[in-house]
């Protein structure tokens, strides 16, 4: 097997890796996982194989396996918007000279 020197394709292959070995934990065949994801056999292969895919294959079979948590874990967390903070503070005073009456 060639070595991989590029990023991509060494996560391509292993993302593949993973999604073999959790097919393999429960006993399905690549037919059967294919028809449950709606993807070809050959679109499976490629996947597992790490020689690619499209995006629409890759998360019919994560749905299939059930493993759309994965998805979840490259999607931004919700955080607070700093447009919003100012719309909804109060006007800031300005500071006043402190007058002696003294």
């Amino acid at each position: 097997m060639a070595q991989l020197t590029d990023p991509v394709d060494v996560l391509q292959a292993s993302l593949g890796e993973s999604l073999k070995e959790l097919r393999l934990k429960r006993n399905v065949d690549q037919r059967s996982l294919a028809a449950q994801a709606g993807i070809s056999v050959n679109a499976l292969k490629n996947i597992e194989n790490g020689s690619g895919s499209n995006l629409r294959s890759f998360i019919s079979l994560l749905l299939a396996l059930g493993r759309e948590d994965w998805l979840k874990t490259i999607t931004p967390l919700p955080t607070i918007n700093p447009l919003t903070l100012t719309r909804d503070a109060q006007q800031r005073q300005r500071a006043r000279k402190k007058i002696d009456h003294g």
